[in-house]
């Protein structure tokens, strides 16, 4: 009798006991009534009989929905998008009382799928594939905080993971990006011919700008000048030279050869 007392006793012990996990917040729940201070991780102590406890995530959650999105043209994009959320451990009772233990597809589903096709509608097919992800990621996002303020649920975040547009969209951009690609292509051999052109023509210059001014400082003083030079280099040879000259250029005969 004394081994049954104690298996009942250990019943009734691990009954009247709750475990909260980390990341969640627990409720008592006396009758169907919400009552006391919403409790953290650890363990709680009820009577099983007429007292239950409701738990409630407060740590992030990241719920992941596929679903198809208008576009601005009126196509049908398949999304698959993730929605980074949390309950706020202070608004517990609040969010269980007006929307109950789904508020997850009752509040931030509806609000979610709402929002999206809101803001996707503003924006075109490819927007949402190429550069304007961001911008369409932070206005439903902002949109959702607009229609979920003082609900109790912080949304931290909206990421699109994957865009499915549909096939002939999806060949017409890859068309106009390879034809923007051969473009660029096109415009860096232009540019790098124009430079080498350029180059040339600043090389041309500067060789008809040497030219010209050797050509200018070729006048009677300096071939003069430059006579006068080669006669005296002239008059300190060793060897015998027969110069003959009218006095400003010379002409220079080898002795040695004339004979």
């Amino acid at each position: 009798m004394k081994k049954i007392g104690l298996i009942f006793s250990a019943i009734a012990l691990l009954t009247s006991c709750a475990i909260i996990n980390p990341g969640e917040v627990g409720i008592k729940q006396t009758l169907g009534k919400l009552h006391g201070t919403p409790k953290s991780e650890g363990a709680v102590f009820i009577n099983p009989f007429v007292t239950q406890v409701v738990k409630v995530r407060t740590a992030t959650v990241n719920r992941e929905v596929r679903l198809n999105l208008p576009s601005k043209e009126g196509l049908n994009v398949k999304a698959e998008i993730s929605i980074l959320y949390h309950v706020q451990p202070d608004k517990i009772i609040s969010v269980l009382q007006e929307v109950g233990l789904s508020y997850e597809r009752t509040l931030i589903l509806s609000t979610f799928r709402s929002s999206a096709a809101d803001v996707c509608a503003r924006f075109f097919a490819k927007d949402m594939h190429s550069g304007k992800r961001a911008e369409i990621e932070h206005a439903i996002k902002k949109l959702m905080i607009e229609r979920l303020k003082d609900r109790g649920v912080i949304i931290e975040g909206i990421l699109l993971k994957s865009i499915a547009l549909p096939d002939r969209l999806y060949r017409a951009i890859e068309e106009k990006l390879k034809a923007e690609q051969e473009a660029q292509q096109m415009q860096f051999v232009l540019d790098r011919e124009r430079q080498e052109a350029e180059r040339k023509k600043i090389e041309a210059e500067g060789i008809k700008n040497a030219q010209q001014i050797i050509k200018e400082g070729i006048t009677e003083q300096n071939i003069e000048w430059r006579s006068l030079e080669v006669f005296q280099e002239l008059s300190k040879s060793p060897n015998t030279k027969i110069i003959i000259s009218d006095g400003s250029t010379p002409m220079i005969i080898d002795s040695d050869k004339s004979k």
